[in-house]
């Protein structure tokens, strides 16, 4: 695991300077504490820093291959890297235990289909230096980042796109783009990034860049042509068969290792499957907050302690107040872009917390997505029960009722009222139009007021239109496939948890489940509008029903109500008529309507503030050049 940089020419020949390795190498030495190298030669220089897990002596990057010829280096980890090297031994004469050198081993084999070999979590490059031809890739569900820029002849790319800004004549500036679908979403999804000029290489693509030019391909995506019939209990047993091979697999390290636990039921199922698999207690780590009653709301502690010792962990926990704010600018520098999830603070401080034992910990992240667990995915279940009230009702009575209820997401009532809200307001769209209300933040003509813009582009909208999916469920999941999975949970994932040196791994992620799942019939998945109803069949025998059918909790921290209280403050510091028009990005109007909606309860417009303060404080980190130490002492001023 580390961060990957370099330049590969696009007009040759070129040379460049060793210098720009260290500057980029320097600025994410965060991700890689261990270790640095690069390798120099003509048109292209590529660079890394190293956070050793697997071969801890012998697993320095860059690495090539006997003669030479094809160097490598690698972000990330290849978990079936030992059943590969027992396949390769008679071709391919390895150097070290590294898992990535199965890479050189495969290319030197099958070419740019080394690919479709590959388990695990990583971002690459590799160059062929008899071709002068440079392989860039990413992994198939986007679970490690990688960034590109082009300029003056050259193409550069990194894991963190803070390296690309380091080099001579690259400058931070806004890219409209982006801004325009950060508004809607709360997040940048790729292929753009926050900064103009610097894109996001898109999830299973990989770029060829020799002589020729430049060319990008995507090398996989889910099949969803058709589900497989079995019965429930079949299917069951397969997912629990693949998940804990999915969990011991991932579990391969030669350094300490843990699990994130908050209770619910994907963390949990991870913890339970570790601890069939690993030789001493499972370490384990749980976050909560102390403080009002939306913390309480919040607080998943007693479930992560039931948990941990129904399996015998040794189980941390850690609680946070509101002053924990005060990191935020520290946390958007590593984070490259704003963004309007708060589990960026709460991932950050549980991998701190983390980190002091651990160098590894796996993580429940993607079993909301594969198996139906968010609520938005019920949509189609109960839409066929709503519509069949008769239109003069549901448009007459229930659309300006649905309009008066509070919106609150912080305590039972008012979160389901808030759903409730946001299922009828939605109803009556078309499939495509009905996902994204769900999925955004400031609607389309908020965000064309917001911009003076006409008519911005809705990616998520596009993705859902144009999936091979055809069973709604599915349809829902290739959209978050493509969008919010990668560029917002496991975009913000990598970065918190690289952000204190800890490798996280993602076991539900594992594409081999991924393609077990889609096969799955929708009317299984969440059978009687029960949430994630076959992944809990499969655990039903492991994890009590106390866990198993808890209500859903998100892993974020209960912003929407310290922003109305504690944090008051400092939300009027960042987003106020003086400072969001000197900016010039957005216009006033509507976000005071925003502020005076939500400081009323007349809708809960936590994304919207967060997404909006966060903004600025990414402008005053990348556009205005101030430190996040200048900044952070600017908030704890104001609380």
């Amino acid at each position: 695991m580390c961060g990957i940089h370099g330049v590969v020419a696009l007009k040759r020949p070129q040379q460049f300077p060793a210098q720009w390795l260290d500057l980029m190498g320097d600025i994410t030495a965060h991700r890689g504490p261990d270790d640095s190298g690069s390798y120099l030669n003509n048109n292209i220089a590529l660079g890394m820093r190293r956070l050793s897990v697997i071969d801890l002596s012998g697993g320095q990057q860059p690495i090539s291959n006997a003669d030479g010829s094809l160097v490598l280096v690698c972000n990330g980890e290849i978990y079936n890297y030992r059943e590969l090297r027992t396949q390769l031994a008679d071709s391919y004469p390895f150097k070290t235990q590294s898992d990535v050198e199965v890479i050189l081993a495969l290319y030197q084999q099958y070419g740019v289909e080394c690919l479709q070999h590959l388990n695990g979590m990583f971002a690459f490059a590799l160059w062929d230096n008899n071709l002068q031809q440079l392989l860039v890739a990413r992994d198939r569900l986007g679970i490690k980042p990688l960034y590109l820029c082009q300029h003056d002849g050259y193409l550069a790319f990194s894991t963190e796109s803070k390296a690309i800004l380091a080099l001579p004549g690259i400058e931070a500036e806004v890219c409209p783009q982006a801004l325009e679908q950060y508004l809607q979403l709360g997040y940048v999804p790729a292929p753009y990034s926050m900064f103009k000029g610097i894109q996001k290489l898109e999830v299973a693509s990989y770029l060829l860049i020799n002589d020729k030019g430049m060319q990008q391909h995507q090398y996989w995506q889910p099949d969803f042509a058709q589900s497989e019939q079995l019965s429930e209990q079949s299917w069951a047993r397969k997912i629990r068969i693949q998940l804990e091979s999915s969990v011991a697999m991932q579990m391969v390290s030669d350094v300490p290792i843990g699990a994130f636990l908050s209770g619910g039921v994907d963390s949990s199922a991870v913890v339970a499957l570790m601890s069939k698999h690993s030789k001493g207690p499972v370490q384990t780590y749980a976050i909560g907050f102390d403080t009002g009653d939306a913390a309480s709301f919040y607080n998943e502690l007693p479930y992560a302690r039931a948990v941990a010792e129904q399996f015998g962990t040794e189980h941390r926990e850690i609680l946070v107040k509101p002053d924990v704010v005060s990191l935020l600018p520290k946390l958007l520098w590593h984070m490259d872009e704003p963004i309007a999830d708060s589990a960026f603070i709460t991932t950050y401080l549980v991998s701190e917390f983390a980190h002091k034992d651990v160098t590894v910990i796996l993580s429940g992240v993607g079993g909301d997505e594969l198996f139906g667990g968010y609520r938005r995915y019920l949509g189609e279940h109960y839409l066929q029960k709503y519509r069949r009230l008769p239109a003069w009702i549901r448009q007459k009575l229930l659309v300006p009722v649905a309009g008066k209820l509070p919106s609150d997401r912080h305590s039972k009532l008012l979160n389901t009222l808030r759903l409730t809200k946001a299922f009828i307001q939605s109803a009556e769209l078309d499939d495509a139009e009905r996902y994204q209300r769900y999925m955004q933040v400031f609607s389309q003509q908020q965000t064309e007021q917001l911009l003076n813009c006409d008519k911005p582009v809705s990616i998520v909208k596009q993705h859902y239109q144009f999936s091979h999916a055809k069973q709604g469920l599915w349809r829902m999941f290739d959209t978050d496939r493509q969008s919010q999975l990668p560029d917002d949970l496991l975009l913000l994932t990598d970065k918190m948890t690289m952000a204190t040196s800890l490798e996280c791994r993602v076991p539900f992620l594992d594409h081999q489940m991924v393609e077990l799942a889609v096969k799955i019939p929708q009317s299984l998945t969440m059978k009687n509008g029960r949430l994630k109803h076959l992944l809990k069949e499969s655990l039903s025998d492991i994890l009590p029903a106390s866990i198993l059918d808890r209500p859903k909790r998100g892993f974020g921290a209960p912003l929407g109500a310290w922003l109305k209280q504690e944090l008051a403050a400092m939300l009027r510091l960042f987003v106020n008529r003086e400072t969001i028009e000197s900016r010039g990005l957005l216009n006033w109007p509507i976000i005071e309507q925003t502020l005076n909606q939500h400081f009323s309860q007349q809708e809960d417009h936590t994304d919207h503030l967060l997404a909006l303060m966060n903004l600025e404080i990414w402008c005053r980190l990348y556009l205005d050049k101030q430190s996040a130490g200048q900044i952070s002492e600017t908030i704890r001023t104001s609380l």
